[in-house]
């Protein structure tokens, strides 16, 4: 059994963690870490477990873990790391944005994007997990980039849903805020395009192309639907073969002939993709659900890797669309 920690352990995608390793035949849990709610019953934050656990949170960090997930906010993790004594044999995935562009000075990193990097995270001591965003998008345009087919400025819309702002509450959260309403944020500089930017040129280095991203918050608890379109000389037939091949030996990203919806892929670990093409325009539908192959979900898919153990152990999910 892989002895697995969580530092940081009140949040939503340590819920879901928690939910995913619970339940993983090769899993236990050593710890559970979060300062707020020391000494409370798990359960008593992620109700949704009531019956599963009566694990409690702990001020200490997990002692003896082989792998800890590091489930803190951003900046958080490298301060962590800093400040805290963790051996060096123990394993890290961290699902912040510290170290997705640059290694810890003492641990090396490695992209933990599987569909892209794969043989990378088999040998990693290290991951850090994508973002949910990075995540739909990429899967989106891997097999163009790795075909040196990216050839236009691509133009994203990408909406998102509440979970992915996180459990402190704001504004932008609060259900009648939320409720039938939709807003733009952070349009053409979300923090997510630097690690996008980062995978593609890694298998296409001359694309020097725009990527016009704008977000939206959507209505809605979990999932990511993300529109894409670029110029391409490619006919949908060949494109849509492209992504067949491609993804041919991916276990979660599956390209679908037929317009998918959100709910196809909420409550799994899954990435659905679509295409058309109008004229020269290529459009490509990627849709995620932001806790699960956004965060959670891939990070257990990378766990499973980094131990040796088959990609899909204890993320068979599935999806209601009622």
């Amino acid at each position: 059994m892989i002895s697995a920690g969580i530092v940081g352990g009140a949040g939503y995608t340590a819920g879901e963690l928690l939910r995913l390793l619970l339940h993983h035949p090769e899993v236990s849990i050593s710890g559970i870490h979060s300062t707020s709610h020391a000494g409370q019953l798990v359960t008593a934050v992620h109700d949704d477990l009531i019956g599963d656990t009566d694990l409690e949170f702990s001020s200490d960090i997990p002692a003896n873990a082989e792998v800890l997930y590091l489930c803190m906010g951003h900046g958080r993790s490298k301060e962590f790391l800093e400040t805290t004594n963790v051996d060096m044999a123990t394993r890290i995935i961290d699902l912040s944005q510290d170290f997705r562009m640059d290694s810890h000075p003492k641990r090396i990193f490695v992209y933990g994007l599987p569909e892209a990097y794969r043989s990378d995270i088999l040998e990693s001591k290290n991951t850090a997990n994508p973002g949910c965003f990075a995540t739909a998008i990429q899967l989106g345009l891997l097999p163009l980039a790795d075909t040196q087919l990216l050839k236009s400025e691509i133009q994203v819309t990408g909406i998102t849903g509440s979970t992915g702002a996180g459990q402190k509450p704001r504004e932008t959260t609060h259900f009648s805020w939320r409720n039938n309403n939709l807003s733009v944020y952070k349009p053409f500089t979300h923090q997510h395009l630097q690690e996008i930017r980062q995978t593609l040129g890694s298998l296409q280095s001359e694309f020097d192309h725009a990527i016009n991203f704008v977000p939206v918050r959507g209505d809605f608890p979990r999932g990511i639907f993300a529109v894409m379109h670029l110029k391409s000389d490619l006919k949908e037939p060949d494109a849509r073969s492209l992504y067949e091949r491609y993804y041919a030996d991916a276990p979660f990203t599956h390209f679908t002939p037929e317009n998918p919806s959100l709910k196809q892929v909420v409550n799994t670990n899954k990435c659905l993709l679509y295409m058309e093409k109008h004229e020269d325009n290529l459009m490509i539908v990627s849709m995620i659900d932001n806790l699960l192959k956004g965060a959670s979900g891939q990070a257990v898919q990378n766990m499973n890797l980094m131990f040796g153990l088959n990609e899909k152990t204890g993320l068979q999910l599935k999806a209601s669309v009622f």
